[in-house]
């Protein structure tokens, strides 16, 4: 166990909270949508331009849970796994 140090800054890292956050409920929606017979594709491309939930099945609370997330950082994840995974 880690003793208090009231001298030392702590560092707690917000983004690194968010994306793991963002893909957490990404890969779960992604599974639900699966499991449920959807093109998880279609269906996240659908509800990231437009809004509406009911691209989301609500198996698994997958379109409750997405609401947690913001759309722009569902896209910001997807663009950051995309990019990380190619050699540029």
């Amino acid at each position: 166990m880690t003793k208090f140090d009231g001298n030392k800054t702590m560092m707690f890292n917000v983004e690194k909270e968010k994306r793991q956050k963002s893909e957490e409920i990404l890969v779960s929606v992604y599974k639900a949508l699966e499991e449920k017979g959807y093109n998880p594709v279609n269906q996240l491309v659908g509800y990231i331009l437009s809004g509406d939930p009911s691209y989301i099945t609500s198996h698994n609370n997958s379109r409750n849970s997405i609401r947690d997330v913001e759309r722009d950082e569902l896209l910001e994840e997807l663009m950051r796994v995309f990019i990380e995974t190619k050699e540029l």
